[in-house]
């Protein structure tokens, strides 16, 4: 191999190399956007969310969640939403768990979790064993019996 044919393939394997580098950074870039986007949702869910039980004493139903998700900035990023309000009462505490979006990467650099709605108004990411240990706690036999079917 002479010297003009090391160089070119010197050459490609360096293009090559900082192509797959910047393809694999997009895509990490793409999912940290969408997880940025979604957390925004939630934390602006969050808000109406304690304005509501400020003014009525409680959580809004269902009903009136899907109503608000449409007028929600960055709603597309937040796919769909599980929302336990019926299983909120006056002894729930304020870190119980009142919406969830599970959310799924396919980057090397984030793994998936949940985005987590507490009952407080706090909105924070978990990691999946984490999350799924905490709603196991959290939930009665006839919500885990509803959601099976």
């Amino acid at each position: 191999m002479n010297k003009r044919q090391k160089d070119v393939l010197i050459n490609f394997v360096i293009v090559i190399t900082v192509t797959v580098i910047v393809i694999i950074a997009m895509i990490n870039f793409r999912d940290r956007i969408n997880r940025s986007e979604a957390t925004r949702a939630m934390e602006h869910l969050s808000k109406i969310v304690l304005a509501y039980r400020q003014q009525k004493g409680t959580v809004p139903p269902e009903f009136e969640i899907e109503r608000i998700k449409k007028t929600l900035e960055g709603r597309a990023r937040l796919g769909k939403l599980k929302y336990r309000a019926r299983w909120i009462d006056f002894e729930s505490t304020s870190d119980e768990i009142l919406a969830y979006i599970r959310k799924e990467y396919s980057s090397l650099l984030l793994s998936g979790g949940y985005i987590v709605l507490r009952l407080d108004g706090r909105v924070e990411w978990m990691g999946i064993e984490e999350f799924e240990k905490l709603l196991a706690q959290q939930q009665g036999t006839m919500e885990i019996q509803i959601q099976q079917h």
